[in-house]
């Protein structure tokens, strides 16, 4: 990446790290959020938090569903899409709809139109903030005389990995 595009975009989620760290930030973000508005952070909202910010995958409801059975903390789909409802409501999730699948935000709390760039070989997703990208969604609709009310970019290609892998 150029530094010209360095500026424009950032990514968490193709970089190794240390994913304890996305986590801890995400529940803590989502605490502190619940806190200031008396929301309850049930343990399953929390569980489900932890499951998506662990490895900056997409994962469908009924792949968390069956992680939350196997811990004994729900079994039935409502569980997990209750959970999942919460977390996207809030901005601590987002939903990927070309995978129809969650990840964790990688900027919770921030304002941000979130761009998702989504490894068709591994199903691993970075979570791109692009600045401007609202203000220039949001001119380019008032000038067709449309209100944008949600917008989602999602990108697919090859993370680098997987790149290596295919010999790219």
């Amino acid at each position: 990446m150029t530094a010209d595009r360095t500026r424009l975009m950032t990514t968490i989620g193709f970089e190794h790290h240390d994913h304890a760290h996305c986590i801890t930030d995400a529940v803590r973000a989502a605490e502190a959020h619940c806190a200031e508005r008396g929301l309850r952070f049930t343990d399953v909202r929390r569980r489900v938090l932890e499951i998506l910010a662990r490895n900056h995958r997409a994962m469908g409801a009924y792949d968390i569903l069956d992680l939350l059975r196997g811990e004994g903390l729900g079994s039935q789909p409502p569980v997990v899409y209750r959970a999942l409802d919460f977390l996207v409501g809030h901005g601590f999730a987002h939903r990927i709809e070309r995978l129809n699948a969650f990840v964790a935000c990688c900027h919770p709390g921030a304002d941000h139109a979130p761009a998702f760039l989504i490894c068709r070989g591994c199903d691993a997703v970075a979570e791109a903030r692009i600045p401007g990208a609202r203000s220039i969604l949001g001119d380019t609709a008032r000038e067709a005389g449309f209100a944008v009310e949600r917008a989602v970019v999602e990108v697919e290609g090859l993370c680098p990995d997987c790149q290596k892998d295919a010999g790219h």
